[in-house]
């Protein structure tokens, strides 16, 4: 070697048999432990991704948009006035529409007793409707009548009174009203006889309580006290010849 001169290195690549197996299972020990280190956190993060994109699936695309609002058990309303009432959105995520709010805007209907609004899975609410019953129709001035429930609710407007529905004659019908209350007193408390007669009950006052029966007969009832009782001895008396029955005071009725 001339004196002053420089060495001239390369570098060589070993071949994998020049490494020791002892080393090469060390390392390869090495990865696997680096490996299951890594994999929970790899499946923790895949996880996330997929319950994110879930998520945004669900809430924010119409993918399951609402596409169908259905609606259940309306006789006197139609389906199309319960939708136009229920004012949901189309294609609204479905998880986002706020079943509550729809019920209130239904409830708001005068033909609605009751409502439960439902998701259906993956495009429709259900809405189901419960109606009002009717117990008595109230002549109205304009000549229709007005029909009222069993919680003296008016609901709907009729040219003619439903056949089997007595008339109930009261000034001012509805939930606060004195003589209408009166009136669901006695209506609940009338035997099956009674009831089968009556034509109308007319309420002036809450004391001055008159049943209109068939063949022009007709039963002085006073208020609406006791009126189990009055149902009970004025059944009897239909028995009896009379056109007016007074049961006002239980304890000493008339007949004439």
């Amino acid at each position: 070697m001339a004196g002053g001169g420089s060495r001239n290195w390369r570098l060589v690549r070993a071949d994998t048999d020049a490494v020791p197996p002892s080393a090469r299972r060390f390392m390869a020990r090495a990865r696997q432990r680096r490996l299951r280190a890594a994999l929970p956190w790899l499946i923790g993060a895949g996880a996330l991704l997929a319950v994110g994109g879930l998520v945004w699936l669900v809430y924010g695309t119409p993918v399951l948009g609402v596409r169908e609002v259905r609606v259940v058990g309306a006789q006197i309303l139609t389906p199309e006035q319960v939708r136009t009432a229920a004012a949901v959105e189309p294609e609204l995520p479905l998880a986002r529409v706020d079943l509550d709010e729809v019920g209130d805007r239904v409830r708001k209907l005068p033909p609605v007793d009751r409502v439960v609004v439902s998701r259906s899975w993956p495009s429709a609410v259900v809405i189901e409707v419960v109606e009002r019953t009717a117990v008595a129709a109230v002549p109205a001035r304009d000549g229709q009548f007005v029909l009222i429930d069993d919680e003296g609710v008016p609901f709907r407007a009729v040219p003619a009174a439903p056949k089997g529905l007595p008339l109930a004659r009261l000034s001012t019908p509805g939930a606060g009203d004195e003589n209408t209350g009166s009136a669901l007193t006695v209506l609940a408390a009338l035997s099956d006889e009674l009831r089968e007669q009556l034509v109308a009950i007319s309420v002036p006052s809450p004391v001055q309580i008159r049943l209109e029966l068939r063949k022009g007969r007709v039963v002085i009832w006073g208020d609406d006290t006791k009126s189990e009782r009055k149902s009970t001895v004025a059944t009897v008396l239909l028995k009896q010849d009379g056109d007016e029955i007074d049961v006002s005071a239980v304890k000493v009725v008339t007949i004439r």
